[in-house]
């Protein structure tokens, strides 16, 4: 269905938009994980409802791309950063020299949040530091803002478990995917 048809149908039937979280792991991701993620974030967003991520490496990076190629503006798309972008650019950029990441990704992710700034969907934080506390706090953000979780799971990492449990203890639904990669 046509994207202006959908939104005349919301508005006639008054059908009740949902923010979808989408998390997941950053460190490892395959061809499968790719594949389902972006086929369940092109159905969130052709179902009229919208996505809520934290604009980081791997899960985040894949659902941020296919909103941005669907073309969604901040209707539909939000991404939760925890500093300002010009922190976090440096901040990621900072990680590329120390090798925990490549430069090629910190440059693609960086990328990709001046797209989403460009088009109004990116919520910028005021920490100035970024550390594991830093990460919590943007993850109880991006759970405030959504009716649901999609969380991929990748090698049970931390982050995603405390986003889970963070869900869990707000009372908003959990739609768990598993993986373990090695």
């Amino acid at each position: 269905m046509h994207r202006k048809n959908r939104i005349i149908l919301r508005q006639l039937y008054k059908i009740t938009m949902k923010w979808i979280a989408i998390a997941g792991g950053w460190r490892k991701t395959n061809a499968l994980i790719e594949k389902e993620v972006s086929f369940l974030v092109r159905e969130i967003l052709i179902a009229g409802n919208g996505i809520v991520s934290g604009g980081a490496l791997g899960v985040d990076y894949i659902a941020t791309e296919v909103a941005l190629d669907m073309g969604v503006e901040a209707n539909q798309l939000k991404i939760i950063i925890p500093t300002s972008l010009n922190t976090y650019r440096k901040h990621y950029l900072k990680r590329a020299k120390e090798g925990i990441i490549t430069e090629n990704q910190a440059t693609m992710l960086i990328a990709q949040l001046e797209e989403v700034q460009r088009r109004g969907c990116l919520i910028e934080g005021t920490d100035i530091i970024l550390e594991k506390e830093t990460y919590y706090d943007r993850i109880k953000k991006i759970i405030e803002s959504a009716d649901e979780l999609v969380a991929f799971h990748i090698n049970q990492t931390e982050g995603t478990q405390y986003t889970i449990d963070q869900a869990h203890k707000k009372g908003v639904p959990v739609k768990l995917f598993t993986y373990t990669i090695l």
